[in-house]
């Protein structure tokens, strides 16, 4: 892996092979590839507010994850609650 700071892009190697193409994964990314369509390599554009956004959205999901359980039973309880209303009335 190079991080070339001026220019604020990683570039993570896979194979010492010579690129012959490359494809653009999604906006910033490109997969580069060899002759016979092997991944070579990775480039990321704007790499400080990819890996920053990547980071924060995983920890955001891990903190979902922690307290979406918590937030799941109180809802079920309050269903089973109302069920139990309807079929005492």
């Amino acid at each position: 892996m190079t991080y070339f700071q001026e220019s604020d892009v990683i570039h993570l190697s896979v194979s010492e092979d010579e690129e012959a193409g490359s494809v653009e994964i999604s906006p910033n990314i490109t997969a580069e590839v060899n002759n016979i369509g092997e991944l070579i390599g990775i480039e990321i554009l704007n790499a400080s507010s990819f890996i920053r956004n990547s980071v924060l959205e995983s920890v955001q999901a891990k903190m979902l994850n922690i307290f979406a359980p918590s937030v799941s039973k109180r809802t079920t309880a309050k269903q089973r609650d109302k069920v139990n209303r309807r079929k005492i009335a």
